[in-house]
């Protein structure tokens, strides 16, 4: 029951002509530096428009294919993007031009598309709603599952290698469906209506809603240029998105028609800021955005149920005497003095921790809108990444109550550190192999899995903690030189599944109380999992 790569093609066609219409008045121009265009003398603007425009719009922007432009194409090195012209991209509609193209021209291509484009393109509210598709009429689409799984233990398997998005049973561990997804999907899939529909975000900006009932894409939006993330809210009427490019976080409905877009500004309305991230914060009926370049976290509520918004000063709030704006689907704002991008919640919302890319990490309370704590944090944390558990401090005697621990992995520091969420204070930092990007663990499992995938020598170790020593018991190892990370539970907690984050990789199956090999399951790339059950109630052995 796969959608076919052709089928899917033309489905993306349709919207093709429109997406070249965007708001940037002309496709706008780049130009090789002087130096370069002198010695080679090739005519680079029409070599694009001859042979990659078709698929990837006039102004680079992405139609069928994906957006040419250097924040979108960050993780893809110029040696890799030079091997994807001159060969194609296996499984995919993206041929191969070294038999039209020399090497020098293939190279000059390259270059040219990691040059910002001049003037800087825009993607305006005219062009959201025009790049909307329809692929399922939802009144043909059944009100039960289709397949015999529980429908609660799904993963959905996020293979990058050719852009594929595999169905797991997680009872039988087998894949029951596979699916062509968007270039590059980022920032995991967000689960609503008790794990029916599933909103995914491409690094290009497209919005997917796809039924995992119905194993069927159902709709789609461009609703940026450089997207970060999507978030939902559990019943899917609301959907927000994350954009650096535009500086926008786009509000959209269940159906993917747009509702608003605000425009990431200061208090001041002076200056903009990307917005890295948007979660969303069923509690408070809510979504929480982070910004990037600006010292504010934003509350945007998607009940209309709650209380206006100050926007000047109020001489008298019981009589309204002072500016308002509605709370729905406006910006409440938490001023700061640091800039924050990466956060973890407490499982009431009503805390974030925050760290910044310099390091800097703080609490904020997000009922009174400040900071109410530094946290004790070097190098760059990876928050998004964090897990929490009742630990029983060995110290404190046996009569002692259990303590709530938040442990984060960091980008540049080869530890795990593990924080009290009443005292904010580090409880022990767990020395790894290296820096690493993902930890997860389940409520029915003694143990934490951490990759160090950020270190070249180690990143093919999977280290396993236990959850009351604190200390590494086990490393699972692979074979140097490939990458091992990303672990995902069962519902039960049973399984522990990693990836082998390869091009022909797998993803390779646990258990989670012997931590022995139980099988392989053949995948491209698979750089990330999701359980339905783990994510719908944020379980607290994996990231919200």
């Amino acid at each position: 029951m796969s959608l076919r790569v052709s089928t899917l093609a033309c489905l993306f066609a349709l919207g093709s002509g429109l997406l070249a219409l965007s708001a940037a008045a002309s496709p706008g121009k780049t130009a090789l530096p002087a130096a370069e265009a002198g010695a080679t003398a090739i005519d680079v603007p029409g070599l694009y428009a001859q042979h990659c425009a078709a698929c990837h719009a006039p102004n680079r922007l992405g139609a069928m294919g994906p957006a040419l432009l250097p924040d979108n194409l960050g993780r893809l090195r110029k040696s890799e993007a030079v091997k994807v012209i001159a060969e194609g991209r296996a499984a995919t509609q993206m041929a191969g031009f070294a038999a039209q193209l020399s090497k020098d021209e293939i190279a000059a291509l390259t270059e040219w598309i990691y040059t910002p484009v001049v003037p800087e393109p825009r993607w305006t509210d005219d062009d959201i709603r025009a790049s909307r598709i329809v692929h399922a009429d939802p009144a043909t689409l059944s009100d039960k599952p289709v397949f015999d799984a529980d429908p609660l233990n799904l993963f959905l398997v996020v293979e990058a290698g050719d852009h594929h998005v595999s169905v797991l049973d997680g009872d039988k561990l087998e894949p029951i469906h596979r699916f062509q997804s968007r270039f590059a999907l980022h920032g995991g899939p967000k689960f609503a209506a008790n794990g029916r529909y599933v909103f995914f975000a491409s690094r290009d900006g497209w919005i997917t809603k796809f039924d995992l009932w119905n194993l069927k894409v159902v709709a789609e939006v461009r609703a940026g240029i450089n997207t970060r993330n999507v978030a939902a809210s559990p019943d899917g009427t609301h959907v927000a998105v994350a954009n650096y490019l535009p500086n926008t976080l786009v509000l959209l409905d269940g159906e993917l028609k747009l509702l608003k877009t605000i425009a990431a500004k200061d208090r001041d309305g002076k200056k903009s800021s990307r917005v890295s991230a948007v979660y969303d914060a069923t509690p408070r009926q809510s979504f929480i955005a982070a910004l990037k370049d600006v010292g504010e976290v934003w509350e945007v509520s998607y009940t209309k149920a709650v209380e206006d918004i100050p926007i000047s000063y109020i001489h008298d709030f019981t009589q309204r005497e002072g500016s308002f704006i509605s709370g729905y689907l406006n910006p409440r704002r938490t001023i700061l003095a640091e800039v924050l991008d990466d956060f973890f919640f407490t499982q009431d919302y009503s805390e974030l921790m925050g760290a910044s890319r310099e390091g800097v990490g703080q609490v904020v309370n997000l009922d009174v809108r400040k900071k109410i704590a530094n946290l004790p944090l070097d190098g760059m944390p990876h928050l998004g990444s964090g897990i929490t558990w009742a630990w029983q401090d060995p110290s404190a005697g046996p009569d002692a109550k259990p303590r709530t621990v938040m442990a984060s992995t960091n980008l540049k520091a080869g530890e795990v550190t593990v924080i009290d969420m009443k005292t904010w204070n580090v409880v022990k930092r767990i020395p790894t192999r290296g820096p690493g990007f993902f930890l997860r663990s389940h409520a029915n499992s003694r143990y934490a899995f951490v990759d160090s995938m950020m270190s070249p020598e180690a990143k093919h170790v999977l280290q396993v903690i236990d959850k009351q020593t604190l200390e590494v018991v086990k490393e699972i190892t692979g074979e140097p030189g490939k990458t091992l990370a990303h672990i995902e539970f069962t519902r039960d907690g049973r399984y522990a599944l990693a990836s082998l984050w390869e091009d022909q990789g797998a993803v390779i199956v646990f258990d989670a109380q012997t931590l022995q090999e139980i099988k392989r399951l053949p995948m491209r790339k698979p750089v990330g999992k999701y359980n339905v059950w783990n994510k719908i109630t944020r379980e607290e052995g994996t990231s919200h």
